[in-house]
Protein backbone atom coordinates (compact mmCIF):
# COMPACT_ATOMS: atom_id res chain seq x y z
CA UNK A 1 0.00 0.00 0.00
CA UNK A 2 1.07 3.50 -1.25
CA UNK A 3 -0.06 6.88 -0.80
CA UNK A 4 1.65 7.81 -3.82
CA UNK A 5 2.81 7.19 -7.22
CA UNK A 6 4.83 9.80 -8.64
CA UNK A 7 5.98 8.69 -12.17
CA UNK A 8 7.69 10.54 -15.33
CA UNK A 9 10.90 12.69 -15.59
CA UNK A 10 14.21 11.30 -13.83
CA UNK A 11 17.83 12.26 -13.71
CA UNK A 12 21.02 12.86 -12.47
CA UNK A 13 22.31 16.55 -11.48
CA UNK A 14 25.41 18.20 -11.55
CA UNK A 15 25.69 21.42 -9.26
CA UNK A 16 28.75 23.17 -8.90
CA UNK A 17 29.63 25.58 -6.12
CA UNK A 18 29.50 29.09 -8.36
CA UNK A 19 31.47 32.18 -6.84
CA UNK A 20 29.07 35.23 -5.52
CA UNK A 21 30.45 37.36 -8.17
CA UNK A 22 30.48 41.42 -8.24
CA UNK A 23 28.89 42.02 -11.76
CA UNK A 24 26.82 38.16 -11.13
CA UNK A 25 27.47 35.23 -13.60
CA UNK A 26 27.99 35.32 -17.53
CA UNK A 27 29.17 32.67 -19.66
CA UNK A 28 32.51 33.95 -21.31
CA UNK A 29 34.20 31.89 -23.92
CA UNK A 30 37.59 31.03 -23.57
CA UNK A 31 38.07 31.77 -19.98
CA UNK A 32 38.51 29.63 -16.57
CA UNK A 33 36.41 30.01 -13.67
CA UNK A 34 37.17 29.02 -10.39
CA UNK A 35 34.69 27.08 -8.87
CA UNK A 36 34.07 25.00 -5.60
CA UNK A 37 33.05 21.54 -4.55
CA UNK A 38 30.02 19.62 -6.94
CA UNK A 39 26.78 18.64 -5.62
CA UNK A 40 25.84 15.52 -7.42
CA UNK A 41 22.49 14.10 -6.64
CA UNK A 42 19.49 12.36 -8.27
CA UNK A 43 16.82 15.00 -10.41
CA UNK A 44 13.66 15.39 -12.23
CA UNK A 45 10.36 14.99 -10.26
CA UNK A 46 10.28 11.43 -9.75
CA UNK A 47 12.96 11.78 -7.19
CA UNK A 48 12.60 15.89 -6.37
CA UNK A 49 8.75 15.30 -5.46
CA UNK A 50 8.85 11.24 -4.84
CA UNK A 51 11.96 12.09 -2.17
CA UNK A 52 10.44 14.57 -0.42
CA UNK A 53 6.51 13.77 -0.03
CA UNK A 54 9.07 10.60 1.80
CA UNK A 55 10.84 12.82 3.98
CA UNK A 56 7.48 14.26 4.47
CA UNK A 57 6.13 10.98 5.92
CA UNK A 58 3.75 9.65 2.75
CA UNK A 59 4.18 6.16 1.39
CA UNK A 60 5.99 6.46 -2.05
CA UNK A 61 6.17 4.47 -4.87
CA UNK A 62 8.90 5.61 -7.77
CA UNK A 63 8.56 4.67 -11.74
CA UNK A 64 11.08 5.98 -14.04
CA UNK A 65 13.57 5.19 -16.54
CA UNK A 66 17.67 5.24 -16.12
CA UNK A 67 20.33 3.75 -18.45
CA UNK A 68 22.68 0.80 -17.46
CA UNK A 69 25.22 3.32 -17.41
CA UNK A 70 27.26 5.21 -14.57
CA UNK A 71 24.56 7.82 -14.14
CA UNK A 72 21.71 5.30 -14.35
CA UNK A 73 24.04 3.53 -10.68
CA UNK A 74 24.17 7.04 -9.37
CA UNK A 75 20.55 7.10 -9.48
CA UNK A 76 19.49 3.20 -8.26
CA UNK A 77 22.45 3.67 -4.98
CA UNK A 78 20.79 6.98 -4.27
CA UNK A 79 17.56 5.54 -3.82
CA UNK A 80 17.81 1.86 -2.51
CA UNK A 81 18.54 3.19 1.34
CA UNK A 82 15.23 4.87 0.77
CA UNK A 83 13.40 1.63 -0.33
CA UNK A 84 12.18 3.48 -3.07
CA UNK A 85 14.50 2.69 -6.41
CA UNK A 86 12.48 -0.53 -6.79
CA UNK A 87 10.33 0.36 -9.85
CA UNK A 88 13.16 2.34 -11.38
CA UNK A 89 13.52 0.56 -15.09
CA UNK A 90 17.00 0.11 -16.07
CA UNK A 91 16.96 0.18 -19.93
CA UNK A 92 20.86 -0.60 -21.56
CA UNK A 93 20.15 0.24 -24.93
CA UNK A 94 19.36 3.97 -23.72
CA UNK A 95 21.41 6.61 -21.57
CA UNK A 96 20.44 8.01 -18.29
CA UNK A 97 19.19 11.83 -18.55
CA UNK A 98 21.59 14.11 -16.46
CA UNK A 99 21.93 17.98 -16.08
CA UNK A 100 24.13 20.76 -15.34
CA UNK A 101 22.86 23.03 -13.12
CA UNK A 102 24.26 26.71 -13.02
CA UNK A 103 22.70 28.04 -9.80
CA UNK A 104 24.74 31.62 -9.04
CA UNK A 105 24.33 33.07 -5.27
CA UNK A 106 21.60 35.04 -5.53
CA UNK A 107 20.35 34.42 -9.28
CA UNK A 108 17.54 31.90 -10.78
CA UNK A 109 18.91 28.87 -12.19
CA UNK A 110 20.19 27.74 -15.57
CA UNK A 111 19.88 24.42 -16.88
CA UNK A 112 21.89 22.18 -19.11
CA UNK A 113 20.26 18.82 -19.46
CA UNK A 114 20.10 15.90 -21.59
CA UNK A 115 16.84 14.16 -21.68
CA UNK A 116 18.09 10.52 -22.43
CA UNK A 117 15.55 7.30 -21.44
CA UNK A 118 12.71 9.95 -20.20
CA UNK A 119 11.77 10.16 -23.81
CA UNK A 120 11.04 7.43 -24.46
CA UNK A 121 8.79 6.79 -21.28
CA UNK A 122 5.11 5.57 -22.24
CA UNK A 123 2.15 4.44 -20.69
CA UNK A 124 3.56 0.84 -21.21
CA UNK A 125 5.78 1.84 -18.61
CA UNK A 126 3.56 1.29 -16.07
CA UNK A 127 2.67 -2.05 -15.54
CA UNK A 128 -1.25 -2.81 -13.70
CA UNK A 129 0.63 -3.61 -10.37
CA UNK A 130 2.07 0.13 -10.28
CA UNK A 131 -1.19 1.69 -9.98
CA UNK A 132 -2.64 -1.09 -7.12
CA UNK A 133 -3.05 0.25 -3.63
CA UNK A 134 -2.21 3.67 -4.00
CA UNK A 135 -4.11 6.59 -3.54
CA UNK A 136 -2.66 9.18 -6.18
CA UNK A 137 -0.91 9.56 -9.27
CA UNK A 138 1.43 12.50 -9.63
CA UNK A 139 3.09 12.85 -13.15
CA UNK A 140 6.07 15.21 -13.68
CA UNK A 141 7.68 16.85 -16.86
CA UNK A 142 6.23 16.03 -19.71
CA UNK A 143 7.68 19.10 -21.69
CA UNK A 144 11.03 17.26 -21.74
CA UNK A 145 9.82 13.64 -22.13
CA UNK A 146 9.58 13.45 -25.66
CA UNK A 147 6.14 10.59 -26.05
CA UNK A 148 4.60 12.63 -24.03
CA UNK A 149 4.19 15.69 -26.28
CA UNK A 150 4.47 13.86 -29.55
CA UNK A 151 0.96 13.16 -31.40
CA UNK A 152 -0.76 15.97 -29.70
CA UNK A 153 -0.24 14.41 -26.43
CA UNK A 154 -1.85 11.00 -26.75
CA UNK A 155 0.32 9.07 -24.29
CA UNK A 156 0.19 11.36 -21.95
CA UNK A 157 -3.91 11.58 -22.21
CA UNK A 158 -3.86 7.89 -21.96
CA UNK A 159 -1.30 7.68 -18.65
CA UNK A 160 -3.38 10.48 -17.43
CA UNK A 161 -6.49 8.36 -18.27
CA UNK A 162 -5.46 4.98 -16.68
CA UNK A 163 -4.83 6.53 -13.49
CA UNK A 164 -8.13 8.07 -13.28
CA UNK A 165 -9.64 4.57 -14.20
CA UNK A 166 -7.95 2.94 -11.45
CA UNK A 167 -9.42 5.04 -9.57
CA UNK A 168 -6.30 7.23 -8.41
CA UNK A 169 -6.26 10.95 -7.62
CA UNK A 170 -4.44 12.27 -10.76
CA UNK A 171 -1.87 15.75 -10.32
CA UNK A 172 0.84 16.55 -12.93
CA UNK A 173 3.47 18.99 -13.05
CA UNK A 174 5.25 20.97 -16.34
CA UNK A 175 9.08 21.54 -17.14
CA UNK A 176 10.08 24.86 -19.24
CA UNK A 177 11.56 23.33 -22.26
CA UNK A 178 13.96 25.05 -25.01
CA UNK A 179 11.58 27.56 -26.70
CA UNK A 180 13.83 26.48 -29.55
CA UNK A 181 13.01 22.86 -29.81
CA UNK A 182 10.03 20.64 -30.66
CA UNK A 183 8.46 21.09 -27.44
CA UNK A 184 9.10 24.27 -27.18
CA UNK A 185 6.84 24.98 -30.60
CA UNK A 186 3.72 22.10 -29.33
CA UNK A 187 0.12 22.66 -29.92
CA UNK A 188 0.51 23.13 -26.11
CA UNK A 189 -3.42 24.71 -25.79
CA UNK A 190 -4.90 21.71 -27.72
CA UNK A 191 -2.73 19.36 -25.43
CA UNK A 192 -3.35 20.65 -22.05
CA UNK A 193 -7.35 20.70 -23.88
CA UNK A 194 -6.96 16.88 -24.29
CA UNK A 195 -5.43 15.74 -20.65
CA UNK A 196 -6.86 18.24 -18.30
CA UNK A 197 -9.87 16.82 -17.65
CA UNK A 198 -7.81 13.67 -16.75
CA UNK A 199 -6.09 15.83 -13.90
CA UNK A 200 -7.73 16.78 -10.42
CA UNK A 201 -4.22 18.53 -8.95
CA UNK A 202 -2.66 20.72 -11.90
CA UNK A 203 1.04 22.33 -10.43
CA UNK A 204 2.85 24.13 -13.46
CA UNK A 205 5.00 27.24 -12.98
CA UNK A 206 3.84 30.61 -14.20
CA UNK A 207 6.82 30.67 -16.88
CA UNK A 208 5.43 27.06 -18.29
CA UNK A 209 2.32 28.49 -18.19
CA UNK A 210 2.84 31.55 -20.19
CA UNK A 211 5.04 29.37 -22.72
CA UNK A 212 2.16 26.91 -23.33
CA UNK A 213 -0.63 29.04 -23.22
CA UNK A 214 1.10 32.60 -24.34
CA UNK A 215 4.25 31.38 -26.71
CA UNK A 216 4.17 34.55 -28.58
CA UNK A 217 4.74 36.69 -25.31
CA UNK A 218 8.44 38.10 -24.76
CA UNK A 219 9.85 40.02 -22.13
CA UNK A 220 11.61 43.60 -23.99
CA UNK A 221 14.96 41.36 -23.65
CA UNK A 222 13.60 38.35 -25.87
CA UNK A 223 13.38 35.76 -23.19
CA UNK A 224 10.23 34.45 -21.44
CA UNK A 225 8.83 36.92 -18.94
CA UNK A 226 10.07 36.15 -15.75
CA UNK A 227 7.86 36.08 -11.67
CA UNK A 228 9.14 39.50 -11.05
CA UNK A 229 7.15 40.84 -13.95
CA UNK A 230 3.97 39.27 -13.64
CA UNK A 231 0.62 40.67 -11.71
CA UNK A 232 -1.63 38.78 -10.22
CA UNK A 233 -4.31 39.89 -13.00
CA UNK A 234 -2.06 37.63 -15.40
CA UNK A 235 -1.68 34.95 -13.10
CA UNK A 236 -5.50 34.92 -11.96
CA UNK A 237 -6.70 35.24 -15.44
CA UNK A 238 -4.35 32.16 -16.55
CA UNK A 239 -5.80 30.15 -13.48
CA UNK A 240 -9.85 30.80 -15.05
CA UNK A 241 -7.96 29.21 -18.18
CA UNK A 242 -6.51 25.95 -17.07
CA UNK A 243 -9.78 25.61 -15.17
CA UNK A 244 -11.51 26.27 -18.32
CA UNK A 245 -9.58 23.18 -19.78
CA UNK A 246 -11.23 20.64 -17.52
CA UNK A 247 -8.25 20.97 -14.13
CA UNK A 248 -9.89 20.10 -10.73
CA UNK A 249 -7.41 22.71 -8.95
CA UNK A 250 -5.17 24.62 -10.33
CA UNK A 251 -1.67 26.06 -8.47
CA UNK A 252 0.90 27.81 -10.48
CA UNK A 253 4.32 28.42 -8.38
CA UNK A 254 5.47 32.00 -9.06
CA UNK A 255 8.64 32.30 -7.65
CA UNK A 256 9.90 34.18 -4.43
CA UNK A 257 5.97 35.92 -5.09
CA UNK A 258 4.90 32.86 -3.74
CA UNK A 259 1.85 29.85 -5.08
CA UNK A 260 -1.84 31.16 -6.56
CA UNK A 261 -3.94 28.36 -6.12
CA UNK A 262 -7.32 28.28 -8.18
CA UNK A 263 -10.29 26.02 -7.70
CA UNK A 264 -12.98 24.26 -9.61
CA UNK A 265 -16.73 23.48 -8.59
CA UNK A 266 -18.36 21.49 -5.92
CA UNK A 267 -19.13 18.83 -8.36
CA UNK A 268 -15.84 19.02 -10.01
CA UNK A 269 -13.92 18.31 -6.68
CA UNK A 270 -16.18 15.32 -5.51
CA UNK A 271 -15.60 13.81 -8.86
CA UNK A 272 -11.54 13.66 -7.86
CA UNK A 273 -12.89 11.73 -4.44
CA UNK A 274 -9.93 13.40 -3.01
CA UNK A 275 -12.12 15.74 -0.52
CA UNK A 276 -14.65 14.27 1.68
CA UNK A 277 -15.98 18.11 2.19
CA UNK A 278 -15.96 19.34 -1.74
CA UNK A 279 -17.71 22.36 -0.61
CA UNK A 280 -15.16 24.39 1.62
CA UNK A 281 -12.50 23.56 -1.26
CA UNK A 282 -14.65 24.71 -3.76
CA UNK A 283 -14.59 28.09 -6.46
CA UNK A 284 -11.76 29.28 -4.16
CA UNK A 285 -8.86 31.97 -5.31
CA UNK A 286 -6.06 31.91 -2.88
CA UNK A 287 -2.72 33.51 -3.16
CA UNK A 288 0.34 32.82 -0.82
CA UNK A 289 3.74 34.39 -0.06
CA UNK A 290 6.71 32.66 0.35
CA UNK A 291 8.89 32.20 4.02
CA UNK A 292 11.81 33.84 3.71
CA UNK A 293 14.85 31.68 4.26
CA UNK A 294 18.69 31.91 3.15
CA UNK A 295 19.24 30.42 -0.15
CA UNK A 296 21.98 27.63 -0.95
CA UNK A 297 20.30 26.70 -4.19
CA UNK A 298 16.85 26.57 -5.92
CA UNK A 299 17.41 23.11 -8.01
CA UNK A 300 14.09 20.88 -6.94
CA UNK A 301 12.17 24.12 -5.47
CA UNK A 302 8.88 23.83 -7.57
CA UNK A 303 9.01 19.86 -6.95
CA UNK A 304 9.36 20.51 -3.07
CA UNK A 305 6.70 22.76 -3.40
CA UNK A 306 4.14 20.49 -5.08
CA UNK A 307 4.83 18.05 -2.64
CA UNK A 308 3.75 20.10 0.25
CA UNK A 309 0.69 20.75 -1.63
CA UNK A 310 0.17 16.87 -1.59
CA UNK A 311 0.98 16.19 0.96
CA UNK A 312 -1.39 18.22 2.97
CA UNK A 313 -4.45 17.36 0.25
CA UNK A 314 -3.72 13.79 1.19
CA UNK A 315 -3.56 14.86 4.78
CA UNK A 316 -7.51 16.53 4.70
CA UNK A 317 -6.25 19.67 5.64
CA UNK A 318 -7.84 23.20 4.37
CA UNK A 319 -6.93 25.15 1.67
CA UNK A 320 -4.95 27.72 3.34
CA UNK A 321 -3.40 25.53 5.61
CA UNK A 322 -2.21 23.24 2.29
CA UNK A 323 -0.84 26.43 0.39
CA UNK A 324 0.89 27.18 3.80
CA UNK A 325 2.39 23.75 3.65
CA UNK A 326 3.19 23.68 0.02
CA UNK A 327 5.47 27.10 0.36
CA UNK A 328 7.04 26.63 3.70
CA UNK A 329 8.02 22.97 2.25
CA UNK A 330 9.02 24.93 -0.68
CA UNK A 331 11.31 27.44 1.17
CA UNK A 332 12.99 24.43 2.92
CA UNK A 333 13.81 22.79 -0.21
CA UNK A 334 16.01 26.02 -1.26
CA UNK A 335 17.87 25.47 2.01
CA UNK A 336 20.09 23.07 0.52
CA UNK A 337 22.19 22.73 -2.67
CA UNK A 338 19.92 19.76 -4.04
CA UNK A 339 15.77 19.10 -3.95
CA UNK A 340 15.26 17.59 -0.53
CA UNK A 341 18.22 17.20 2.19
CA UNK A 342 17.04 20.85 3.39
CA UNK A 343 12.82 19.11 3.78
CA UNK A 344 12.55 18.38 7.13
CA UNK A 345 9.66 15.66 7.95
CA UNK A 346 6.40 17.25 7.99
CA UNK A 347 5.68 17.54 12.18
CA UNK A 348 8.62 19.43 12.62
CA UNK A 349 7.92 21.83 9.18
CA UNK A 350 4.49 22.88 10.88
CA UNK A 351 6.12 23.32 14.15
CA UNK A 352 8.41 25.78 12.53
CA UNK A 353 5.45 27.47 10.96
CA UNK A 354 3.32 28.00 14.31
CA UNK A 355 6.51 28.94 15.74
CA UNK A 356 6.44 32.97 13.98
CA UNK A 357 8.65 31.31 10.60
CA UNK A 358 8.55 34.79 8.81
CA UNK A 359 6.38 35.69 5.90
CA UNK A 360 6.98 37.95 3.33
CA UNK A 361 3.36 40.56 3.81
CA UNK A 362 3.15 42.34 0.47
CA UNK A 363 -0.08 41.68 -0.98
CA UNK A 364 -0.69 40.77 -4.81
CA UNK A 365 -2.66 42.91 -5.71
CA UNK A 366 -5.60 45.87 -4.47
CA UNK A 367 -8.32 43.36 -4.85
CA UNK A 368 -6.96 40.90 -2.77
CA UNK A 369 -8.37 40.35 0.94
CA UNK A 370 -6.12 39.35 3.94
CA UNK A 371 -7.13 36.17 5.87
CA UNK A 372 -6.63 35.35 9.38
CA UNK A 373 -3.42 34.25 8.55
CA UNK A 374 -0.24 36.41 7.57
CA UNK A 375 0.98 36.16 4.35
CA UNK A 376 -2.46 34.50 2.34
CA UNK A 377 -4.88 36.34 0.54
CA UNK A 378 -8.13 35.61 -0.94
CA UNK A 379 -10.48 36.98 -3.57
CA UNK A 380 -13.83 35.91 -4.92
CA UNK A 381 -14.98 35.88 -8.15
Amino acid sequence: MVDVIVAGHICVDLIPTLPNLPDGFSYAPGTLLEVGPATVSTGGCVPNAGGTLHRLGSRVRLVGRVGDDPFGGIVRRSLAPKGLGGDIRVVPEESTSYSVILSPPGEDRMFLHFAGANDSFGEDDLIGADLSGARMFHFGYPPIMRRMYEDGGENLAGLMARAKRAGLVTSLDMAYPDPATASGGADWPRILGRVLPEVDVFVPSLEESLLMLDPGFRSPEGGPEGTAGAVADRVSRLGERLLGMGAGIVGIKCGDLGLYLRTGSEDRLRASGLFPDAAAWADLELWSSVFEVEVAGTAGAGDATVAGLLHALLRGDSPEDAVTAAVAVGASSVEAPDATSGVKGWEETRRRISDGWRRRTDPPGSDWSSTDETGMWIRKF
